[in-house]
Order: C-alpha cells, then sequence, then structure tokens
C-alpha cells in the first residue's frame, strides 16, 4: 500500500523508537497502577485518563516513528498529518491522561521554572504558531528536513511550546486556573488564527513549493532520517518521490495544508464547544443559586 512494501520493518516502525515510547507508557501505567500508593496525595487513575494517555502515545508513535513517519517523507499530506498528530492530537491527550497529583509531581521537580513566562497564554500561542509557521516557510523546511540534527531539535521544540499552548486550556491543577471561560474561549479562536497564514500559503500556492517532495535528488537525501542503507539507491528504483504518491506535488500539497486547517479547526472547535458549555452550565448554576437565594429571603420577609 502506497509503496511501504518497499521498505524493511525496521524503515517502517523504528524498533529503537517504539521501545521508548512502550518504556514510557509502562512506567505511566505502574507509577499510576501498583507505584501510586508511594505517593501521599495519589488517588486511583481512572480507566478513561489511562486510555486517553495510551491512545496519545500511540499518536505520537505512529506520527513519529511508525509507517506514518515514512510516508510523511515521500508525501506532504502526510507530514502534515504527522504535524496535526504530533502537536494538535497526541499533546492534549497526553496532558488529560496524567492525573493531578502526578502533575504535581512532575512540577515539584521541574528544572526549568525559571522558564514559566512561556507558558503566559499569548507567548505561549505565539510561540508554537510561530514556530510552526516559520518552518513551513520552504527554505527552512528543506534545510530541517535535510538537517537531521537540527530536524529532531526543532520537532522536539514544537512538542514542548504545543504542550505550552495547550496549558492554558488543559491545565489540570486547580490551584493554577487561568483565566475565564470567556477567555479561553478567545484563545482558542487567537490559535485557530494564528494558524491560518501558513495554512493559506499552502493551500493556495499556484507551485509546488518544497524541494523535499517535488526534486528526487533532494527527496533521496532527506529520506536518509527513516531508512537505513544508500538512499541513491531509491532514485534507481523509483525516479523520486512520485512514485509512491497517488497525487501530483501541487495537489498533494494543497491536499495536505488542506487536511492540517480541517483538523485544527475541528479540534479547536471540539474544545471550544466544551468550553462553552462549561460556561453555560455555570452561568446557569450560578443565576439558580441566586434565585433560590432570593426565593429564601422573600420566605423569611413573610414569617
Amino acid at each position: 500500500m502506497l509503496g511501504l512494501e518497499y521498505f524493511s520493518f525496521a524503515d517502517l516502525w523504528s524498533p529503537l523508537f517504539l521501545c521508548c515510547m512502550l518504556l514510557i507508557t509502562a512506567a505511566y501505567l505502574f507509577i499510576t497502577g501498583p507505584m501510586s500508593e508511594k505517593f501521599a496525595s495519589a488517588e486511583p487513575t481512572s480507566v478513561p485518563k489511562k486510555i486517553m494517555f495510551v491512545s496519545g502515545m500511540f499518536l505520537l508513535y505512529m506520527a513519529q516513528g511508525g509507517p506514518i513517519s515514512l510516508l510523511g517523507h515521500m508525501m506532504f499530506s502526510f507530514h502534515m498529518l504527522i504535524m496535526a498528530f504530533s502537536y494538535l492530537a497526541a499533546p492534549p491527550l497526553i496532558m488529560m491522561g496524567i492525573p493531578t497529583w502526578l502533575w504535581r509531581a512532575i512540577l515539584k521537580v521541574n528544572p526549568f521554572k525559571f522558564l514559566g513566562f512561556l507558558a503566559k497564554p499569548i507567548v505561549a500561542a505565539v510561540l508554537f504558531n510561530g514556530l510552526f509557521s516559520l518552518y513551513h516557510i520552504p527554505v527552512i523546511h528543506d534545510y530541517v528536513m535535510l538537517n537531521f540534527t537540527v530536524h529532531r531539535l526543532y520537532y522536539i521544540v514544537l512538542f514542548i511550546t504545543s504542550v505550552l499552548m495547550w496549558w492554558t486550556l488543559l491545565n489540570p491543577l486547580p490551584e493554577n486556573k487561568q483565566g475565564s471561560s470567556l477567555a479561553k474561549m478567545g484563545y482558542i479562536f487567537l490559535n485557530m488564527v494564528l494558524l491560518t497564514p501558513a495554512c493559506g500559503l499552502i493551500i493556495f500556492a499556484s507551485h509546488t513549493l518544497y524541494a523535499t517532495y517535488s526534486d528526487p535528488v533532494v527527496w533521496a537525501e532527506a529520506m536518509g532520517y527513516c531508512i537505513t542503507g544508500d538512499t541513491t539507491s531509491l532514485l534507481q528504483s523509483f525516479g523520486g518521490p512520485t512514485f509512491f504518491s497517488i497525487m501530483s506535488p501541487l495537489v498533494d500539497q494543497q491536499v495536505g495544508g488542506i487536511a492540517m486547517k480541517f483538523i485544527q479547526e475541528f479540534i479547536f472547535a471540539s474544545i471550544l464547544a466544551y468550553v462553552f458549555f462549561q460556561w453555560y452550565r455555570k452561568e446557569n448554576r450560578d443565576d439558580e443559586d441566586i434565585n433560590s437565594d432570593d426565593l429564601a429571603d422573600h420566605s423569611l420577609n413573610h414569617v
């Protein structure tokens, strides 16, 4: 399927990365299970929370180490799927899967407390969306894809900034809650707007922007990030990335931009709806409490 049969098991599944992700997941299940009694404030971790964490780790692995990662080096549409999974879908699932008591334990030994200002809502939103947009400037994107150390570092920084961006909306610590529901809704709209220029550039471009997906020589060099052996043999065997694509490079690029924007809109719209209904229920509950107090005062006045 899509040419995956031409690659080895190691190329498709990144065994070393898979082992790391399995070890992290096993550690999480052990800490929230048998080891939780060693934490003074620990409470049982619900099954839904564990499912969210494991699901987030699965998406992150598939995007950064599984077949989707390999396809992301051959088709731009899969590259954008990697971006969506890695920074819009996986982080909130992983964050929501970590119980409050474990968050407190993690943050207690946080060596980066002096960088706390980066978690400020506006700073976090501008930082993540700015780095994401910067990455998709063609010359920068191709440079990152061809320089493997820069590639790894940039992806790690993007993941950290995505966590900071999500922290404003998902902060699990009651003592650190920031902003009202209306402020959170505004923050969601801000994130939706900030990502639009980058997606618009990609969707409405009249020509292919990225040599990684259109120039066979550049593509073969970039493939060295995810396969073993001599990548020049790829040119002899397949000729270029178009061998694996069912679309032209330009259409593939446009589909990638549309997919990214659609997934972003869907995820943020879902959270926007959740925040709105939480705010609506709270307002109604406050109105009911006020009406109850008024009724009680009225009754007392007639006694």
